[in-house]
């Protein structure tokens, strides 16, 4: 059975919520346990049991949060290891223009380097699923077939 993680930072709880969503569209496919943890509860050694890593951050100054940066340093340990592992950011911010994609990238540059597999969404949220503020209708929708797309890719890869 193939394995996803979604891992998250949340300090006002709109990150959070963006990741029960996407667990809840992950959740629905047969053959794929999907775990939900919040980053600090995540060692960077068990990154390698994992078949598919998606990770969520407020944008905080148009980047990700200490704490995600924090696991994403101490991958490099684990540099190669990785690779072919299906990859997806999403995040939360205060203003429409408040660096949501400048964060998003941040995350999947790292995944890439990892040698991760990354899959665009040809429509709505290319990079991967954006809230302002708690996610609304949009997000939620955004989020939950997020979660599918993932969980679908991981599955014909991995499963």
């Amino acid at each position: 059975m193939a394995k996803m993680l979604i891992a998250y930072h949340s300090r006002g709880g709109n990150t959070r919520k963006m990741a029960e969503l996407i667990h809840a569209g992950a959740g629905g496919l047969k053959g794929i346990q999907v775990d939900l943890k919040p980053v600090v509860e995540v060692e960077p050694a068990s990154l390698l049991g994992y078949d598919a890593i998606v990770l969520g951050s407020p944008t905080y100054y148009g980047l990700p949060s200490a704490e995600v940066k924090k696991l994403l340093d101490e991958s490099v340990a684990f540099h190669g290891q990785l690779e072919g592992k299906v990859g997806g950011a999403f995040t939360s911010s205060a203003n429409i223009g408040g660096g949501n994609e400048t964060t998003i990238m941040a995350i999947l540059q790292a995944l890439l380097i990892h040698g991760m597999v990354v899959a665009g969404v040809p429509n709505g949220d290319h990079y991967g699923p954006v809230a302002i503020g708690a996610p609304d209708r949009r997000a939620a929708t955004q989020c939950q077939e997020y979660g599918r797309r993932l969980a679908a890719l991981t599955k014909k890869l991995h499963g």
